[in-house]
């Protein structure tokens, strides 16, 4: 298997048995970070790409915040003083509603603890 497949396949098994320590209602929301492969750019404890860790994002973005950088992303880099330096930048995806929710809910959850 090669070695971005088997980190996918570790990743993803993770990102479900680590539910628990985000809470039940986050279940949803780990489903959808798994299934739009955000693992590739971003981590969730220790999980994925480090460089873009979401795990304190709670404690840093409002809930309207985050649900624009998922929809939004140009627009929010746009307003984002100073602006990010992350390359490649973050792309727009095109999100059911109800996943953009759960994403937002399960982010909004991980605030420093």
């Amino acid at each position: 298997m090669k070695r971005a497949a088997l980190f996918s396949v570790m990743a993803a098994s993770f990102l479900f048995t680590a539910a628990p320590l985000f809470g039940q209602a986050d279940d949803k929301g780990m489903k959808a970070f798994k299934t739009y492969k955000c693992t590739q750019c971003h981590s969730i404890a220790g999980v994925g790409n480090k460089k873009g860790a979401l795990d304190e994002n709670g404690s840093k973005l409002t809930p309207a915040e985050i649900k624009a950088w998922i929809t939004d992303p140009e627009a929010m880099r746009a307003k984002t003083q100073p602006p990010p330096t992350r390359k490649p930048p973050m792309k727009k995806l095109s999100v059911p509603a109800a996943d953009v929710d759960a994403l937002v809910a399960m982010l909004q959850d991980m605030k420093k603890r």
